[in-house]
C-alpha cells in the first residue's frame, strides 16, 4: 500500500480561480502555512499543557483567546471543532430534552441537527416568500411571540446571521433587543460572518455567537468559535468534578494542532481584512452587476448583496446544456479551461459562488467568462 493510492494532491487554489463559497474566506495566510508545518504533529499544541487548553501559554492560546474575545466584541471565547458543535454546545445546555427553540427559516442544516441531537423540536421563522429570501425581524418576533403563547416558554431562539443558500445577512443587533425584550437566550450562527465582517457580540446584546475558523477565518479546519457572556459562564463552563480542571460541555479540550495553530497565526490578518469588508461588499456587488448583465442570469436573495456569497438562477445555461453533447457538465469544463473551478459538476440551472479576496481584474475575468460562454453558444 503507498500513499499515493490515497490521491493527495491538490492545486486548485494554486492553479484557479475558485469560486467555492465554502472554501473563499478559508484559505490560508502564509503566516498559517508556517504553523501548518510547525503544528502539523497530532498534539503538538500540547507540548506544555497543565490540563486546560486554554491557558497553554506556549503557544500562547491564552493570550490568542483573549485577543479573539477583543475582536468579537464578547467577554468569553472558547475555540471547539467546527460552528456544528459551538451550536450543539449551547442548545444542549440551555435546554432540555422536549424544549422548544425558535429557528430562522434559512438555518444551515448543522443548526438542525444540533437541535435534534440535543433532542428538542423547533419552530420556525418563515422568510419573504418571493426571490428574496428575507428573514426580516418583523417577522422573527411575530413567531417567537406566537411560540411563546402556544408553547409557555422558549428557552432559546437561533439565528443565522449570513445563510448559505443565499447570502442574506440578517439584523443580528435587532435580534438581540428581540431576544432580551421577551426573555429568550440568544444565539447567533455567524459561520459565514466571524472572520469576514465586524462582529459585536456585547454591542448587539447576543448571549452566545459561534464561528467557522476553516470557513471564514483562514484556518485549517475543523475549527470552531463560541463566544458566551459572562452571565453564562460559570454554568456553560463548569467543570468536572471528578477531573476538576476539564470543563464538561467542551468534554475537556477542544482543537488542538494544526486548527487552532493555523487559527492563531492567521487572526491578525484577519482582524485587518474585516476592517475592509465595506470595500469587499462594493466588489461583491460590482461582480453581481456584471454577471446580471447577462440575458438569463439573476441574483437571487436580498438586492443589493450585503455579502459576498451569492446565488443566481441560470436558465440561459441550463438551456445550452440541454443541446449540448455533453449535457449539464459543459459549463463546470469551459471554466475550467479557463482556469475556473468551485461550480458543481453537471450544475447549470443555479450555482451559489463568492470572489470572497479576488481582485476587480479577476472578479471581471470571470464575469467575462460567463459571457465568452453563453455567447459560443447561444
Amino acid at each position: 500500500m503507498e500513499c499515493s493510492d490515497y490521491n493527495l494532491t491538490r492545486h486548485v487554489e494554486r492553479e484557479n480561480l475558485n469560486l467555492n463559497p465554502l472554501q473563499r474566506a478559508g484559505m490560508l495566510t502564509p503566516e498559517a502555512r508556517r504553523a501548518l508545518y510547525e503544528f502539523g504533529d497530532g498534539y503538538s499544541v500540547c507540548d506544555y499543557c497543565e490540563g486546560r487548553l486554554d491557558q497553554v501559554n506556549k503557544p500562547s492560546i491564552n493570550g490568542f483567546l483573549d485577543d479573539l474575545a477583543k475582536f468579537i466584541d464578547a467577554d468569553i471565547v472558547r475555540t471547539t471543532h467546527g460552528a456544528r458543535e459551538s451550536k450543539y454546545i449551547v442548545i444542549n445546555k440551555i435546554c432540555e430534552p422536549g424544549d422548544t427553540i425558535v429557528v430562522d427559516g434559512n438555518a444551515h442544516y448543522t443548526s438542525h441537527l444540533a437541535a435534534e441531537r440535543a433532542r428538542v423540536n423547533i419552530i420556525e421563522v418563515p422568510d419573504s416568500g418571493d426571490s428574496k429570501h428575507e428573514i426580516t425581524m418583523d417577522k422573527y418576533r411575530e413567531t417567537l411571540e406566537n411560540a411563546i403563547d402556544d408553547v409557555g416558554e422558549i428557552k432559546l431562539a437561533l439565528l443565522t446571521h449570513v445563510d448559505g443558500d443565499y447570502g442574506n445577512v440578517t439584523d443580528a443587533k435587532k435580534f438581540g433587543k428581540i431576544c432580551k425584550d421577551l426573555g429568550v437566550v440568544s444565539l447567533l450562527n455567524s459561520a459565514y460572518g466571524m472572520g469576514r465582517m465586524p462582529i459585536k457580540t456585547n454591542k448587539w446584546d447576543l448571549d452566545f455567537v459561534v464561528g467557522s475558523g476553516h470557513k471564514s477565518m483562514a484556518a485549517s479546519g475543523p475549527i470552531g468559535v463560541l463566544a458566551i457572556k459572562d452571565e453564562h459562564a460559570e454554568d456553560m463552563l463548569k467543570r468536572s468534578p471528578r477531573h476538576e480542571k476539564k470543563e464538561v460541555e467542551l468534554l475537556g479540550c477542544t482543537s488542538r494542532g494544526t486548527p487552532i495553530a493555523t487559527l492563531m497565526a492567521s487572526l491578525p490578518k484577519v482582524v485587518e481584512r474585516v476592517n475592509k469588508w465595506d470595500e469587499e461588499v462594493k466588489l461583491s456587488r460590482d461582480f453581481v452587476d456584471k454577471l446580471t448583465e447577462i440575458d438569463g442570469i439573476e441574483q437571487v436573495g436580498v438586492r443589493p448583496t450585503n455579502h459576498d456569497l451569492v446565488r443566481f438562477d441560470t436558465p440561459v445555461l441550463h438551456e445550452i446544456g440541454k443541446n449540448h453533447s455533453r449535457k449539464g457538465f459543459y459549463l463546470y469544463e469551459e471554466l475550467k479551461n479557463r482556469n475556473i473551478v468551485g461550480i458543481k459538476r453537471g450544475q447549470t440551472e443555479w450555482f451559489k459562488c463568492s470572489t470572497y479576496g479576488m481582485s476587480k481584474n479577476q472578479r471581471d475575468y470571470i464575469a467575462d467568462s460567463f459571457k465568452e460562454i453563453v455567447e459560443k453558444y447561444k
